[in-house]
């Protein structure tokens, strides 16, 4: 429901002044008086739907109306709200009592210093946001893994530096001598790249020098999951490119799949997210496949002990063995050696896997693409990495897994919309900061 209240707003424009939303004129002419006061009703009905839902954000599902107090200690506080009951949202009980900012106002504010705009390229691309849209939807018609590969491309990016487009770079500064992030252990199995070169040189051909390979990647992933079946969410666009890559960043700050809780956690209040809004990112997991160099270690030789991960569920443990059990006669590709493969993930890649919808029953399922079985299969205890079943050890994580496994979905599409649109705003480089590579692989360099 709430996606396509979203979408009814796609042709949204923004006033130039004040950086907010403002409806667009309705798409259909209105011939009469009556007519002229059912579209106002309309209109009148669907913005009020969307402020009371939007004013819920200070009260997540599974989140405590009271408000911590400032002077306690964080683990007192954090004992506090364990408390308190869970309460599952809906999209009649998304208001809370104290309120909150609206929600494309509270977004918008965080960026406006960094000169992203809503349709920032409407005077030197306007095409732009259209050509990325047509020609993702050409893509995923050939290739319907591509929404998976793309948001974790786009995850990856963001998370190292900031959504800059340094994931993408073959070389730093222009010394193709210096590690770049894309032999990083955490990416050598990204996907995806070739997509983005395929939309920048038509872009290129429309716009030359204009549209930044870092807007191509953030615009491509939503448009992507929208077309998975996932909510679509407005994107600012105006970022530049890095002329870096930032490989030890991408070593040490990518969250591993062997993760505990409170690792997990950690990385990603690092960037901002809080508990809520990580839990709803990892629901990113439930398109796609993860893949058996992930998992086999988990149910070989967990932490290295030559043993099974012992939380997992014997029968669980068969099936996984079964689906990666002749991965090793199969192709693969094997990557350069790297001094920190200490850290604990292979790097032999193959196009085997397991996905959480291809594990989960059909009486479990609520249907193929991007809904709620992700947190169905942790509340099995059938999540396929151990730092995904993390998020039942812990008390407030695991409420909301429950509170997003239990509804029809509308939750969590509206929270992973929030924490997207967050995603997207992380430490971007706009104006005179970085540059608008021709080639996303290369940095420009000035003659």
């Amino acid at each position: 429901m709430v996606d396509v209240i979203l979408a009814r707003f796609t042709s949204f424009r923004f006033s130039r002044k004040y950086r907010v939303p403002i409806l667009g004129k309705p798409r259909r002419k209105i011939e009469d008086d009556d007519g002229g006061r059912n579209e106002a009703w309309l209109v009148f009905g669907v913005v009020v739907v969307i402020f009371s839902a939007q004013i819920s954000w200070n009260n997540p599902s599974g989140e405590s109306k009271k408000k911590p107090s400032l002077s306690s200690s964080s683990s007192s506080s954090s004992s506090s709200q364990e408390e308190e009951p869970l309460e599952l949202v809906t999209l009649v009980s998304l208001a809370s009592s104290d309120g909150g900012q609206d929600f494309f106002m509270e977004t918008t504010a965080d960026v406006t210093s960094q000169n992203l705009e809503y349709d920032f390229y409407r005077d030197t691309c306007p095409q732009a946001e259209a050509v990325v849209r047509s020609r993702m939807a050409r893509i995923y018609s050939q290739h319907k893994n591509v929404s998976a590969h793309l948001l974790r491309l786009f995850f990856h990016d963001c998370f190292i530096e900031g959504c800059d487009a340094s994931v993408l770079l073959d070389d730093s500064n222009g010394n193709k001598n210096h590690a770049i992030e894309k032999q990083a252990i955490p990416n050598k199995s990204l996907k995806g790249f070739d997509k983005i070169d395929q939309i920048k040189e038509v872009l290129e051909n429309v716009c030359p020098g204009v549209v930044s390979c870092a807007d191509i990647l953030t615009l491509a992933t939503r448009d992507a999951i929208v077309l998975a079946g996932g909510p679509f969410y407005p994107i600012l666009t105006g970022r530049k490119d890095s002329t870096r890559s930032f490989f030890m960043e991408a070593m040490m700050g990518i969250p591993r799949p062997d993760d505990n809780i409170n690792q997990t956690l950690h990385q990603f209040s690092l960037r901002g997210f809080n508990e809520r809004e990580t839990v709803a990112l990892l629901g990113g997991h439930n398109i796609g496949k993860i893949g058996c160099e992930f998992i086999k270690s988990r149910i070989n030789n967990f932490k290295g002990t030559g043993q099974p991960d012992p939380t997992l569920p014997p029968e669980f443990v068969r099936e996984m063995r079964l689906n990666c059990e002749d991965d090793d006669n199969k192709a693969t590709t094997t990557a350069a050696a790297s001094p920190l493969v200490s850290r604990g993930l292979s790097e032999k890649f193959t196009s085997e896997g397991m996905s959480y919808f291809q594990q989960l029953s059909s009486s479990l399922s609520s249907g193929a693409g991007f809904d709620t079985h992700y947190y169905q299969s942790l509340l099995r205890g059938r999540g396929l990495l151990f730092a995904d079943q993390q998020l039942m050890a812990n008390k407030r994580t695991a409420q909301l897994v429950a509170a997003y496994a239990s509804d029809d979905g509308s939750a969590f599409r509206m929270d992973f919309s929030r924490a997207m649109m967050k995603m997207s705003d992380l430490n971007v480089l706009t104006g005179s900061q970085g540059q608008v590579r021709l080639d996303c692989s290369l940095p420009v360099h000035s003659s």
